[in-house]
């Protein structure tokens, strides 16, 4: 079914008005890992029921609980629930999105002021955190439902709605909600749902859009070294002492290789090689490894064949160290042993990798790396947070209609993708629901979402609404097999 081109049209004579709108939304500080700005990620609630309820849509502000966060006893975000049409005639899609973003400050690096649009015409990118993580996506959605009701067009599917306001900050209490729904049937605000839909991640390139159909889990952890009662002077205790760091850096040196092996026991265990069917999929992307080096700002690609690198980012597992806290690291030579210091690195999985049983080895291995070294020193391992990985079927229908909405907008046919990172919602909705969830991307992959100077093209935005609208009609028309 092709979108009408009133609808098309309707979305380019108003471009400026959705970019004003979606002004409105950046303008809202919605930092959920703040609890100052918990009063904030609330009034973005607020702000995004009032536009849905608009243009029609059902919709209910559920309550998640408490969180304890710095040192506070605060409510969680509500998450909000709608939903518009009842044919038992037409498909149901759930629609899932985030409307929480990450820090900013100005002092942080950024051209502009964070938290206020700029609208650059010249170059056609909009520049504000949460312009493409995931305020952009979402306001594509309510340009949708601006369009149809504005022009009093039928939606040509049923549609539910879940967004939520903790996702930069795990998701907290959004796991039991999908569950208590699901578990209400047709009575729940999911009952019905044919399919999933979710805008939050990002083309592999610039050039091409793209469908993902899998997502890496990840397992997080740190590993806490102690011994002395406080912070030594090198040249009083310097050789004298077993040092915490030294044991760290050691530790840490056993976890992987240069070029990406990882060395815990187990970790591969039921990793499957890819069939000639997976690695021709992988080949077939339109992709190359100066993308990928173009986007990491340097030539330290590990391969130079492109499907290597492909599933080395996005199908196998890999183990990244991140930091190490309690260390020395201002201006200056200071010459001090730290009395402690606690290493950070996490894992990134995939199927049948199981966090609970990725900790087991991973616990295993550093512990029993740690008594080789014969130290009197103290080890704490601990996990942080996981999730685990999901891939869907991209061949299902669910991700055919996106394929011919994409052809019908841009002319080009998508990329089918796996990605690198995580959202552990994705598999919390595959496994209440039972039913295909698709990643419909509306960003590019050099949006720098999480970084200074997060920006969404402007002719992705509005280009992008087109894409969900019409990814609606081929939906209703294509044929559930």
């Amino acid at each position: 079914m092709v979108a009408p081109q009133t609808f098309l049209d309707y979305v380019n004579a108003n471009a400026d008005r959705f970019i004003d709108r979606l002004g409105e939304a950046v303008a809202i500080p919605s930092v959920s890992g703040d609890a100052s700005r918990r009063e904030d990620v609330k009034r973005m609630a607020q702000w995004l029921e009032g536009q849905l309820n608009k243009y029609g849509v059902k919709t209910q502000s559920v309550p998640l609980g408490k969180q304890e966060l710095e040192g506070q006893t605060l409510d969680l975000p509500p998450a909000i629930l709608g939903r518009i049409g009842d044919d038992p005639k037409k498909k149901t899609v759930l629609i899932y999105g985030h409307f929480d973003v990450q820090p900013a400050f100005k002092s942080d690096g950024w051209d502009t002021e964070p938290f206020k649009l700029h609208v650059d015409k010249t170059s056609g990118k909009m520049f504000g955190r949460g312009a493409t993580d995931d305020k952009g996506p979402i306001l594509g959605w309510l340009n949708v439902l601006d369009a149809h009701h504005t022009l009093g067009l039928d939606l040509p599917v049923n549609i539910r709605f879940c967004f939520e306001g903790m996702e930069e900050s795990g998701s907290e209490g959004l796991d039991d909600l999908i569950a208590s729904e699901a578990a209400k049937g047709k009575q729940g605000w999911f009952g019905d749902v044919d399919c999933i839909c979710i805008s939050d991640n990002y083309w592999l390139n610039t050039r091409t859009p793209c469908l993902t159909y899998g997502l890496r889990g990840i397992a997080y952890y740190s590993i806490k070294v102690s011994g002395p009662g406080a912070d030594l002077h090198s040249g009083m205790y310097g050789g004298a002492v077993y040092e915490p760091m030294t044991a760290l850096i050691t530790l840490m040196g056993k976890l992987v290789t240069v070029d990406g092996r990882i060395l815990i026991p187990g970790v591969y265990d039921g990793v499957a090689a890819a069939d000639a069917t997976e690695l021709q999929r992988f080949n077939d992307i339109d992709y190359a490894v100066s993308d990928l080096e173009g986007a990491a700002g340097g030539k330290i690609a590990i391969s130079d064949d492109k499907a290597t690198v492909l599933m080395a980012r996005s199908r196998n597992p890999s183990l990244s160290l991140h930091g190490i806290e309690g260390a020395f690291s201002g201006v200056g030579a200071k010459t001090v042993i730290p009395a402690a210091v606690s290493g950070k690195f996490s894992l990134r999985l995939v199927p049948p990798q199981d966090p609970e049983d990725i900790t087991k080895k991973v616990i295993s291995y550093i512990e029993s790396e740690f008594a080789k070294l014969n130290t009197k020193l103290s080890l704490k391992v601990e996990y942080l947070h996981g999730g685990k990985p999901w891939v869907a079927d991209p061949d299902h229908w669910n991700y055919e209609a996106a394929k011919r909405a994409t052809e019908a907008v841009y002319r080009q046919t998508p990329n089918y993708t796996r990605e690198g990172g995580s959202i552990p919602v994705t598999l919390t909705f595959a496994d209440n629901l039972g039913v295909n969830v698709l990643l419909l991307p509306m960003g590019r992959a050099d949006d720098g979402a999480h970084s200074t100077n997060e920006k969404m093209d402007i002719s992705n935005y509005i280009e992008g609404s087109k894409l969900l609208g019409t990814y609606l009609y081929e939906l209703a028309d294509i044929t559930k097999d």
